[in-house]
């Protein structure tokens, strides 16, 4: 009997693997950082020979921990910070240029072009995504039209690209697969949500040839196996979604109107709209869920750049903390933020505001503002715009959310858990495990091996450690809300300055 099923998740700060065993319990981790990249403000980059050998060290110190062998697992699932973009040589797998994370802001003049000439309608009618340098398009261009030789070996089909799952998955099976899956593939701004294919006017528009495109696959099924070489056996790689959508799956949000907020490097809120996609009218995209036996689950999402990143910025740059624990202890000693407000904007503002250029804040500062309150002010800043995702999920939807489904390291803390209640009126709920990036990875790969026999199955694992409920009187809400708005509106300022 196979006992694990092993998970890949490829973050944006570090590599993580988990063996889960059959009632998504963790068996075993293993996690280690790698390098960020900054080679000028805004840009942001990684090592793609960096990521691939990290992952395969946390993969074989996962096991090594157990004493599990290849013939235990029953299939591995990959999980991936979306939209960051790899370009390598398909005959030497050797990558020509490092990796584009999704936070890179280097394109944002080619968007504003781009917008001006009239086709941010016309991708957000194809893809459902705004026109924004956060998505993969503009990044394979950058690299076509800077690396020196680049378009031309890509003319002559002699170039791949993938997000880092595409990458990771290449690697692992020794060049024999080139693959991505739906929900990646639907955060590139090149992949048609609707006729599910990629679209033909928008690689022209990026002057990108469709030979360089990996083939697009379900969520859970397999794609194929790994070298030898790596775990001394094959095992089969069976499952594949974007961070986002496997922790949506992960948190069983498997009905229409479940909303799930992933505190990670940034905040990510996903709703499940069933079968068919919801347009936004209010800063949110449109994307694919997942995919399971060729059925699609769409979804609403709305992405901000800055959350759990605010806390190593307090940790690594003002050097408030030692550690993310301590946000809880110091903010905790102060009832408020003594008027502080925290915008986070260090790479733009996301959703629903969509605003690249717009840069950071902290306002409202007096001579009685100290370390605690600016602390607290940053806990407050990651509840604050989550709530303005949740505003706008709720007036796209036209459905009540009565319950808001949070993982990621920070759900970890308590008092922001209690904040995000507060602000949004709303119940918070954490399960019993916040790797639900990496478990909703494995319950893909493991449905798609019948290590678990279906969705009811899974069903059958469900645990909730806490549930937070609003404490805040309405009042208070309104006022703190109304100057958060504010404190936005001037992040949004510094764009004309």
């Amino acid at each position: 009997m196979k006992k694990y099923i092993m998970a890949l998740d490829a973050g944006t700060t570090s590599n993580r693997c988990i063996l889960f065993d059959k009632k998504g319990q963790i068996c075993s981790v293993s996690q280690r950082e790698f390098a960020q990249i900054y080679p000028h403000s805004g840009w942001v980059e990684h090592d793609p020979y960096e990521i691939f050998n990290v992952m395969l060290g946390v993969a074989r110190d996962a096991m090594q921990k157990i004493g599990a062998g290849p013939d235990d697992i029953a299939s591995i699932g990959i999980t991936n910070q979306r939209e960051t973009t790899v370009v390598w040589n398909k005959n030497t797998s050797q990558p020509v240029y490092n990796a584009i994370v999704w936070q890179c802001r280097r394109t944002s003049q080619e968007c504003s072009e781009l917008e001006k000439q009239g086709w941010s309608e016309v991708i957000q009618q194809k893809t459902g995504l705004k026109l924004d340098p956060y998505f993969s398009a503009t990044k394979v261009k950058w690299i076509l039209d800077h690396v020196e030789g680049a378009r031309e070996k890509a003319e002559n089909g002699e170039l791949l690209m993938g997000t880092i799952e595409t990458w990771i998955i290449w690697k692992l099976t020794g060049g024999k697969v080139h693959i991505t899956d739906y929900t990646n593939a639907s955060r590139t701004m090149l992949f048609n949500i609707y006729d599910l294919k990629w679209d033909k006017d928008l690689l022209d528009l990026f002057k990108i040839p469709e030979t360089m495109l990996p083939q697009v696959k379900g969520c859970s099924e397999v794609y194929g196996y790994t070298n030898p070489e790596f775990f001394g056996k094959e095992i089969a790689i069976a499952g594949a979604a974007g961070d986002q959508q496997s922790a949506l799956f992960g948190q069983q949000c498997f009905k229409p109107g479940m909303v799930k907020n992933t505190y990670g490097t940034g905040g990510f809120l996903l709703m499940n709209t069933g079968s068919k996609p919801i347009s936004s009218a209010n800063g949110l995209v449109t994307t694919i869920g997942w995919s399971i036996n060729g059925e699609i689950t769409y979804a609403l999402e709305g992405s901000v750049m800055i959350a759990g990143a605010v806390i190593q910025w307090l940790r690594d740059e003002l050097h408030l903390i030692d550690s993310a624990a301590d946000t809880e202890y110091l903010a905790s000693k102060v009832p408020d933020t003594n008027g502080a407000y925290l915008v986070p904007a260090f790479t733009g503002l996301g959703a629903p505001y969509w605003n690249p250029y717009a840069r950071g804040v902290f306002i409202g500062l007096s001579r009685g503002v100290n370390k605690n309150h600016m602390v607290r002010a940053a806990l407050e800043s990651m509840a604050f715009q989550a709530n303005d995702v949740i505003r706008a999920m709720c007036a796209d939807s036209g459905i009540e959310i009565n319950t808001i489904r949070i993982d990621g390291g920070a759900s970890a803390n308590n008092l922001l858990a209690q904040m995000q209640a507060d602000f949004s009126n709303i119940s918070v709920v954490r399960p019993a495990c916040v790797e639900t990036t990496a478990l909703g990875a494995a319950y893909l790969a493991g449905l798609a091996v019948g290590f678990w026999d279906s969705i009811e199955n899974i069903c059958e694992n469900t645990q909730e450690d806490v549930i937070f409920t609003p404490l805040m009187d309405h009042d208070e809400r309104e006022r703190k809300l109304t100057e958060w708005k504010k404190a936005v509106s001037c992040a949004n300022y510094l764009t004309t300055l």
